[in-house]
């Protein structure tokens, strides 16, 4: 008999000077796609592409016990006020180098060289684990698609990183 999925709480982010709720189709796919792999939303935001500004949120809700999930969109990018590296590298406790890696692979196949210029990332901080994508609609669908569906579903063998922050689990870090 197969296990039951155990549902994550996720907080979602879109960093972005110009989008609001109504053309935020990146952040929107995000939570659609979260919500429909059963897991639930515990908040969304927009906040413009400011180091300081988004390190205030994600690390306000890195302190949150409630939030085990942390998922960006926007500002990975190399223009000059992408900055969503470097504003949440700092608050990691361990990155996962191979969330970024394994995005550019699968990204290759989609937009081809072009995918050296993303600067996504991965990583656990306070039991909480942060994936920080682009800004694209189609990047966010990558990532979720590819990567983040299977590594945030509690079933996924041999590992995952759902059994990492859910605390009755155990193995939280």
């Amino acid at each position: 008999m197969s296990e039951p999925m155990i549902p994550l709480s996720v907080a979602v982010l879109t960093i972005s000077d110009t989008r609001d709720e109504q053309t935020d189709r990146s952040g929107q796919a995000l939570v659609e796609r979260l919500t429909s792999a059963g897991h639930a939303l515990h908040d969304k935001r927009i906040v413009p592409d400011d180091v300081y500004r988004i390190r205030a949120v994600i690390s306000a809700w890195i302190a949150d016990p409630d939030i085990q999930v942390i998922l960006t969109t926007g500002g990975t990018g190399f223009t000059g006020r992408d900055s969503t590296p470097e504003a949440v590298s700092v608050l990691l406790d361990k990155q996962i180098e191979g969330f970024g890696e394994l995005f550019r692979q699968l990204s290759w196949q989609e937009i081809g060289s072009s995918t050296v210029q993303s600067r996504c990332l991965g990583g656990l901080a306070n039991a909480t684990v942060v994936f920080c994508l682009p800004g694209s609609t189609g990047a966010c669908r990558t990532g979720w698609d590819g990567i983040l569906a299977a590594q945030l579903d509690s079933r996924h063998k041999p590992c995952n990183f759902a059994n990492l922050v859910i605390p009755e689990r155990g193995q939280h870090v």
